[in-house]
């Protein structure tokens, strides 16, 4: 037996002090050096390592799933720079998912309840605007008074830019935990509210970052516990935050005009206090925080140009989607066609389609693809603003026939897009999770939605300056916002086109 075999096989015990000269992939090697010689030198070459990354990473977007690592653009530290025989080993150890179960599910009940509460209050903005313009702050301008439901909705997902790391590396006990307190704190105080910096702190401010350290946590721990059936599981989830959108607009409806604004919103409290408690009972992590994991954001992600172009997609549907939430109850008593009480229920029916629209299409995407089932949901959004909305927006209901079919366009409407727009929230954590490897999910997810949030502060008040531009008619919003779908649309296309190709039967 030579002491320099020409070909080693797994397993095989080489001489002390000799170098082994290992052929895994095609112009690439590298060297294992001796047990002795490890306690010397911490790290080791790492060409191999990355060759045998870029390798995992082929072959797991064949399998339709990318993993968002990239090597060349990860620090060469001593937790990234690792033996070969540990590259080796973590590269083929594949995390499993129960896919099911009770403490699965538990979990998906306690995101359900938490976004009953947190995405419920921002499905509801439409009403708190409407009801806040007319008794609290007349004499501001729509552009004025939106900023206080922007600053809400911008908040709640910028924090994310350190929530999702937070969670990666300690779970979401803690986060979930001190949101409730704060978004049952906001609805608590909100009736207390009279002037504009009191709603801008209370509702503005302390109830988005109530709403975005539940909000965050919630999508990320399905991830922990599902990867086949993921985009159900979220669905699912996401579903609670449009029943409180159906919940809280009635609710509000029925007892403003009883009990007045500081009980009606008490009693929204109480809800939340329940939903909430039901949140920090159930919502938990399962899979270990990675090695090393850092708390701080990385933006070189970016350099992932799907991953860019995913981004760019749901900054626009965002920039969008918030604009029928809260302007659908203001421009349906605007045309006169609908009663105000009417038009309070007509933000519930949305909700409502929104209910079904943030399960079925997750339901779908497990069997037909997750970016396939997005790019249709965009699409009919944008359609449904140009066939049903914009048509209302023109019409002036100065018959009995035309207040007929703007009623009839605007009640359409909100049951189409609706369905159609709930998968704007079920669906971008799946197709942001498609695009990474869950254990850095939450740092994807929420820097993601560091730049979509921008997209959510100026969107709303740049929905008001076009409705105060058009003399107050919504035509001009009805266009942004078809727009703004059809840009979304296509970068979800560009994006998945870099994974899987421009073949639409592929599922991805």
């Amino acid at each position: 037996m030579s002491s320099e075999p020409k070909g080693s096989t797994p397993g095989s015990i080489n001489p002390p002090n000799q170098l082994t000269r290992v052929n895994t992939l095609p112009n690439a090697e590298f060297t294992i050096p001796p047990a002795d010689t490890l306690s010397q030198c911490r790290s080791v070459p790492t060409h191999s390592a990355d060759a045998l990354a870029s390798a995992s990473s082929k072959e797991n977007q064949r399998s339709a799933t990318a993993t968002g690592n990239e090597k060349p653009h990860q620090p060469h530290d001593e937790e990234s720079q690792s033996t070969t025989s540990t590259s080796t080993t973590s590269l083929n150890d594949a995390v499993t998912y129960p896919e099911g179960g009770l403490r699965a599910w538990s979990v998906v009940l306690g995101s359900f309840l938490g976004l009953v509460a947190a995405l419920g209050m921002m499905n509801t903005v439409g009403i708190y605007h409407a009801y806040i313009a007319e008794h609290f702050l007349q004499d501001y301008t729509e552009s004025t008074i939106s900023w206080i439901f922007s600053m809400y909705v911008f908040l709640s997902f910028f924090c994310g830019l350190q929530i999702g790391p937070i969670f990666d590396a300690h779970g979401p006990r803690y986060l979930v935990l001190a949101g409730s307190i704060l978004l049952c704190a906001s609805m608590f105080l909100l009736g207390l509210c009279t002037l504009y910096w009191h709603f801008f702190l209370v509702f503005g401010v302390l109830g988005g970052l109530g709403t975005s350290l539940i909000f965050t946590p919630a999508f990320a721990a399905i991830s922990h516990f599902f990867l086949e059936k993921r985009g159900n599981a979220t669905g699912l989830a996401a579903a609670g935050g449009a029943l409180g959108g159906v919940i809280f607009p009635l609710t509000l409806e029925k007892l403003l005009p009883a009990v007045g604004f500081a009980w009606a919103t008490r009693v929204i409290a109480f809800i939340t206090l329940f939903c909430c408690i039901g949140a920090c009972v159930l919502i938990r992590s399962r899979l270990p925080p990675k090695a090393g994991q850092s708390v701080l954001p990385d933006f070189r992600i970016f350099r992932q140009r799907s991953y860019l172009l995913l981004t760019v997609g749901i900054f626009m549907m965002e920039w969008a989607l918030f604009i029928p939430i809260t302007f659908l109850t203001t421009f349906a008593t605007s045309t006169g066609a609908l009663s105000p009480a009417f038009s309070y229920q007509l933000l519930a029916i949305f909700n409502a389609g929104s209910c079904a629209g943030r399960w079925v299409p997750g339901f779908l995407a497990d069997k037909f693809g997750r970016f396939n089932s997005m790019i249709a949901a965009l699409a009919i959004c944008s359609a449904t603003s140009l066939t049903f909305w914009l048509p209302a927006s023109l019409l002036t209901p100065d018959t009995p026939a035309a207040a007929t079919a703007v009623k009839a366009l605007s009640i359409i409407y909100a049951v189409t897009f609706g369905f159609a727009s709930g998968s704007n929230i079920s669906l971008t954590p799946v197709c942001v999770g498609q695009l990474c490897d869950t254990s850095v999910y939450g740092r994807y997810y929420a820097t993601c939605y560091t730049i979509v949030s921008f997209s959510t502060l100026t969107g709303i008040p740049i929905a008001g300056a076009l409705i105060q531009a058009a003399g107050g008619h919504y035509w001009a919003v009805v266009v942004w916002t078809a727009v703004c779908y059809v840009v979304g649309s296509l970068c979800f296309v560009w994006s998945r086109a870099l994974q899987v190709g421009w073949k639409m039967g592929v599922k991805f």
